[in-house]
């Protein structure tokens, strides 16, 4: 997760499974849409890397600014999957 300011990018690196040897994914499922307000652990999104499900969840509160990867998208360790905007109680 890299934060600028008040908007932070879901880095597939930080759900990576740390025993996957393949450097590949697919997104399988968006459980929210662009503008969603979220709470911290909300599931977002569903990948797949080598028959493994990875959820990922909201690291903070806030909204959905923008989703970089669409369902059945192919990804790479490292790729953006969105971008959340925080609320103003989490940033300051």
């Amino acid at each position: 997760m890299s934060d600028d300011g008040s908007r932070v990018a879901l880095d597939s690196a930080d759900f990576w499974p740390a025993d996957a040897d393949q450097e590949e994914g697919l997104v399988l499922e968006w459980y929210v849409s662009e503008g969603s307000q979220v709470a911290e652990g909300d599931l977002l999104c569903e990948f797949q890397v080598e028959k493994i499900d990875v959820e990922v969840a909201a690291p903070t509160s806030g909204s959905v600014d923008e989703i970089v990867l669409e369902k059945d998208a192919e990804l790479e360790r490292g790729d953006t999957l969105a971008y959340l905007t925080l609320d103003s109680a989490a940033t300051g």
